[in-house]
């Protein structure tokens, strides 16, 4: 039986929704506030909070409060991770599919 690390399932999990991934992209160009977070989509506070809440939970962002506002910032170390585990498949699929290529092109020179 195959185990995940937790850190790497919260992290899929929250890479799967494109609103997440939005706010991601978005935290690229710097600390920003929930509410310019928020701003792009069309969904309300508490959705907002639940969305940051699940990147938060996979350590893909951390907030802070200053004063009265919550900054959010990106935390790439969780994305490590993902990054390596990411690597290691593309890799081993590489190999297959050079193997698959090499293999039909032997058995296409021996058809000629």
């Amino acid at each position: 039986m195959v185990e995940y690390n937790d850190v790497l399932n919260q992290t899929f999990r929250a890479l799967a929704d494109p609103t997440r991934r939005a706010m991601l992209e978005d935290l690229r160009g710097g600390p920003k506030t929930i509410g310019a977070l928020a701003e792009p989509f069309a969904i309300s506070f508490a959705a907002t909070s639940k969305h940051l809440g699940i990147l938060e939970d996979a350590r893909l962002i951390r907030r802070e409060k200053q004063g009265r506002e919550r900054i959010c910032h990106l935390e790439p170390g969780a994305m490590h991770e993902a990054k390596t585990w990411l690597e290691q498949h593309a890799a081993f699929w590489t190999s297959a599919f050079d193997a698959l290529e090499n293999a039909l092109k032997e058995e296409d020179d021996a058809n000629e």
